[in-house]
């Protein structure tokens, strides 16, 4: 099997890259090599005396190899906006190509990798592309990123059907706690195991400072590694 996994979710907000570090702790755990991917991150912060987007430092600081910011982020803008708005406003065509590029090279040094997209599934990238077009590109399969909170079943059974009806494979997905006041989490997720063939991967709960470090053994996976 490839070891490669795009990771989606259901909106903006909802934990993706908090998942791909508890993902990889998980791998990291297993005693086998991971690398986390962000092609496309937007904003940059100051984080411990580096000047990047955080986003990329929490995922590089979870690899097993150790690499440079560029090799796991293709692309990144000043801007925390929409990437095809940072892209135009800074004369930037994001090459597909090139972000699959970098995908093969890091494959080649890792069991697993992760590649995490930006925002959700349909995020535009430029005037005519979106995410799903980057994963069509990719050809590696998807696993989706529930935020749970109000409003969640509509979102991802809409991510579910969009991510299928373009024939791409879903390996699993992860129900991630947003909202500490939620008061039927779990009758949600319920009702989205009923309604989603593919398997339930983690239920991470509510945890404030996104501490993930202490989260792996909430993932089961369902595969043997």
């Amino acid at each position: 099997m490839d070891n490669s996994f795009f990771i989606t979710g259901t909106d903006t907000g909802i934990g993706k890259t908090f998942v791909t570090c508890i993902l990889m702790h998980f791998i990291n755990s297993q005693q086998r090599k991971v690398i986390g991917m962000k092609p496309i991150a937007a904003g940059i912060d100051r984080v411990n005396g580096q000047t990047a987007n955080e986003d990329v430092l929490l995922l590089n600081n979870e690899c097993s190899s150790e690499l440079s910011l560029e090799e796991i982020n293709t692309y990144s803008f000043t801007e925390p906006i929409a990437p095809h708005i940072a892209a135009k406003k800074n004369k930037i065509e994001i090459d597909f190509n090139k972000i699959k590029l970098h995908a093969e090279n890091l494959k080649k040094q890792t069991d697993f990798l992760f590649i995490e997209g930006a925002g959700g599934y349909l995020v535009p990238l430029n005037e005519k592309k979106t995410i799903a077009d980057l994963v069509d590109v990719l050809k590696i399969p998807i696993i989706v990123v529930v935020g749970i909170k109000l409003g969640c079943i509509n979102h991802s059974l809409l991510t579910v059907e969009a991510i299928l009806s373009r024939g791409q494979k879903i390996f699993g997905w992860v129900a991630n706690i947003v909202d500490e006041d939620m008061l039927v989490a779990d009758e949600n997720i319920s009702s989205l195991k009923q309604r989603i063939k593919q398997p339930l991967i983690g239920t991470i709960p509510f945890s404030p400072g996104n501490k993930f470090s202490n989260l792996k053994n909430y993932i089961s996976w369902p595969v043997n590694l």
